[in-house]
């Protein structure tokens, strides 16, 4: 039981940090865009802040809508399956996904690691961009997390699951 409880708050904290990094990105582009037509002037890296926060945003959605199946999906085969195999594509694609996933998570690290030893900077304060790559970097990482806390969900506890239903998606 306790179990459950910690995994749903992983759950809910990483949709969370998600949701506060779409925030962010909305503000900087709203604040960058008045100062620029306002005030005729910028944040200085605004350019190299955006293309970072746009990285997190990008990675922690990932995170956010890996786990509760609410991206976008071709349903074609699944909807015409019976209930045994709608569970077996169910099974399969989240362990690919769980696989592609991870290795993009191997790799964006690399990214991370490159552009720390490299020494990669912003353009106008000569800032490190690397704490940025590695905040993207944890959103891929609790991705990993979320798919594979949806794969033991999917194989062992089912009924666990937060899917959303073709019904409720096709109303949104």
């Amino acid at each position: 039981m306790k179990r459950r409880r910690l995994t749903d708050r992983i759950i809910e904290v990483i949709e969370w940090m998600a949701a506060i990094f779409v925030g962010i990105v909305a503000a900087d582009i709203f604040i960058s865009v008045i100062l620029r037509k306002v005030f005729s002037t910028s944040i200085p890296d605004s350019y190299d802040f955006g293309r970072q926060l746009l990285g997190i945003l990008i990675f922690w959605g990932i995170a956010a809508t890996s786990y509760r199946g609410g991206h976008i999906t071709v349903d074609l085969v699944w909807s015409a399956a019976g209930p045994r195999l709608k569970r077996f594509i169910d099974i399969f694609a989240t362990l690919v996904l769980l696989f592609v996933v991870t290795v993009q998570t191997a790799t964006l690290f690399d990214k991370v690691r490159s552009t720390y030893v490299d020494n990669v900077l912003t353009f106008d304060l000569n800032l490190p961009t690397w704490p940025l790559a590695a905040v993207a970097w944890v959103g891929d990482v609790s991705a990993v997390v979320l798919i594979a806390i949806r794969t033991w969900r999917l194989i062992f506890q089912p009924e666990l699951l937060h899917d959303e239903e073709p019904e409720e998606r096709v109303q949104e």
